[in-house]
């Protein structure tokens, strides 16, 4: 049982980080009605951004404190990621309103292989370290009640609980607010929303910068775990099935999708994977998906599409 819990815990806290890059694609296509390809490419840039800026800053400053030169390197990627958001909207959604979703679809995988070329070219392509201070020693827990307790990393613990707050605060943000409010009407119908005085280009701004900065956080934390490099993309991109799963537009189906998938992938990798020969944790979320895509089209919770002729 105590190992059945352990492997639950470590589920479910790479679920939630499934979850905090799932956002970044379902705040977007609410906004604008585009699944975003580029967001996986966002991440590592983002990613590859806080790196350099935390071992360029520091001597160019002179900065003998640790904290203080992350804090603003902190700062300067997350500048740059609004600066990318503002250009993608100038040049490329600016030119695309009202188009068809492929356009735009295709759209964002060319920004996707802009950022991943431009990103290394900028800040180069070797495996980078970020350290953000999430301690790396493991935590025991429950060992009254299991022989040797429940082993949790404590970053893992640390980064869920991070990726678990900016979520909550997230979807508050897109709930409760008159930014989010208008997002939401963006949203709906582009032409309404114009129609009654909101602005397009900001809301698409903000959106994007929004994701911006739900990469750079995810790409922090990967990164600290994982080092910064390319692959860093594809992991994002595994947080696909969790949006598909949740519904593109569904805020909490992100957040549900990503705990079911990082807690489906952790329990069939260990208890079914040794049957099967493993690997189970590579396809599992998609199959699931497809599964689940059969029976209800939309996701768990997204919006059923009713067209009336």
């Amino acid at each position: 049982m105590g190992f059945f819990l352990e492997t639950l815990i470590g589920g479910l806290m790479t679920g939630m980080l499934y979850s905090l890059v799932a956002l970044g694609f379902v705040l977007i296509f609410k906004a604008s009605g585009v699944f975003n390809f580029a967001q996986g490419a966002m991440v590592l840039f983002a990613a590859l951004a806080m790196a350099r800026f935390s071992e360029w800053i520091p001597p160019l400053l002179r900065l003998d404190n640790k904290f203080l030169g992350d804090l603003l390197a902190f700062v300067a990627a997350l500048l740059l990621m609004i600066a990318v958001a503002w250009l993608i909207e100038r040049l490329v959604l600016g030119k695309l309103v009202n188009q068809e979703g492929v356009t735009l679809l295709m759209a964002t995988l060319g920004i996707s292989y802009f950022m991943d070329g431009f990103g290394q070219t900028l800040f180069g392509s070797d495996i980078y370290k970020i350290d953000i201070g999430l301690p790396k020693d493991p935590l025991f827990l429950f060992e009254s009640v299991f022989q040797g307790g429940v082993l949790v990393g404590k970053e893992d613990l640390y980064a869920a609980v991070i990726a678990a707050a900016l979520v909550i605060a997230l979807a508050a943000f897109f709930q409760y607010t008159p930014t989010g409010r208008a997002l939401r009407a963006v949203a709906d119908d582009h032409q309404a929303a114009q129609s009654i005085g909101i602005p397009l280009s900001r809301v698409w701004v903000i959106v994007w910068s929004v994701a911006g900065f739900v990469a750079l956080v995810a790409g922090m934390i990967w990164g600290s775990k994982l080092g910064v490099q390319f692959s860093l993309a594809v992991l994002a991109l595994k947080a696909l099935p969790v949006v598909i799963l949740g519904g593109l537009t569904s805020v909490p189906g992100a957040i549900i999708g990503g705990l079911i998938v990082g807690t489906g992938e952790k329990l069939s990798e260990v208890f079914v994977g040794p049957y099967v020969g493993g690997g189970i944790e590579i396809w599992f979320g998609y199959v699931l998906v497809l599964l689940v895509l059969l029976v209800r089209p939309q996701g768990l919770f997204g919006e059923k599409i009713i067209d009336r002729v």
